[in-house]
């Protein structure tokens, strides 16, 4: 099986994946000072819950955008499960897709293995709206190159940085609100609503203007572990994928026929 390994400037996601299928998927919060020794221990303890052991990994992909946690990762792949690791964009491991932007070297990883992914399963011109740490919003044409996109302060970095400023302000859960109102009646309804809301207005207006830079007709991928939640209140999404980056992976491992030592 292949482990498939999605490192965000928030959390790293490790999932195991048998052909086309995921089959497992852990996560836990990017520490670039972990050491392989400390992930071997995690990964191996959540195998054996899985009822699996760490020979059942026959090949490594690592997709980041945090540099400084790849080398752990790799010393992973090369100390616990006997292989080398592929890096997503490097090598063999190179996309395989059109950067059509200015610094196609500076496009992260995610973004471009997203694109790959909701290029294989959607055929025209794609928006791909990815809720992490960041929100980013990508662009991908008719023949799958990546034209470019838009970069925003994910919803969490948003409340911390609102709280972290105001000092009377308390800290509130992420959630689909119960009301539609936008009118709060106390504090804590208000900032609901102004984060909440005031999201859903932020995704609806950029890929407005998006579709009509564009166009052309456009579908509207989510992805991300918080997509659902807006998708309770938008329909502006076409489908939702909360998989699209490790699927990206997995078929960038696929296509480029690596092979590696047992």
């Amino acid at each position: 099986m292949l482990l498939a390994i999605d490192a965000g400037n928030t959390n790293i996601v490790f999932a195991l994946v048998d052909g086309d299928a995921i089959v497992a998927r852990w996560r836990i919060a990017t520490d670039p000072r972990r050491t392989a020794d400390e992930y071997a221990v995690w990964l191996s303890q959540l195998l054996a819950l899985d009822g699996r052991d760490r020979s059942v990994v026959t090949g490594v992909i690592i997709g980041t955008v945090v540099p400084r946690a790849l080398h752990n990762l790799e010393v992973l792949a090369i100390k616990y499960f006997g292989v080398e690791a592929a890096v997503a964009g490097r090598g063999a491991a190179a996309y395989g897709i059109a950067l059509d932007v200015e610094e196609p070297h500076a496009v992260g990883a995610d973004r471009a293995l997203n694109a790959i992914a909701a290029h294989a399963a959607h055929p025209g011109d794609l928006i791909v709206v990815d809720f992490g740490t960041a929100a980013t919003f990508d662009v991908v044409d008719y023949s799958g190159a990546y034209k470019g996109g838009i970069i925003a302060p994910g919803i969490n970095l948003s409340l911390d940085a609102l709280v972290t400023a105001a000092a009377k302000l308390p800290r509130i859960a992420i959630e689909a609100p119960v009301s539609t109102s936008v009118i709060g009646r106390n504090t804590a309804d208000q900032m609901h609503i102004g984060i909440y809301w005031g999201y859903i207005a932020m995704i609806e207006g950029l890929v407005a203007r998006m579709k009509a830079e564009i166009g052309r007709p456009v579908r509207v991928i989510a992805t991300g572990g918080l997509a659902i939640l807006f998708e309770k209140h938008t329909q502006v999404f076409d489908h939702v994928e909360q998989d699209l980056t490790i699927t990206g992976l997995a078929m960038l491992w696929r296509r480029t026929h690596i092979t590696t030592a047992p």
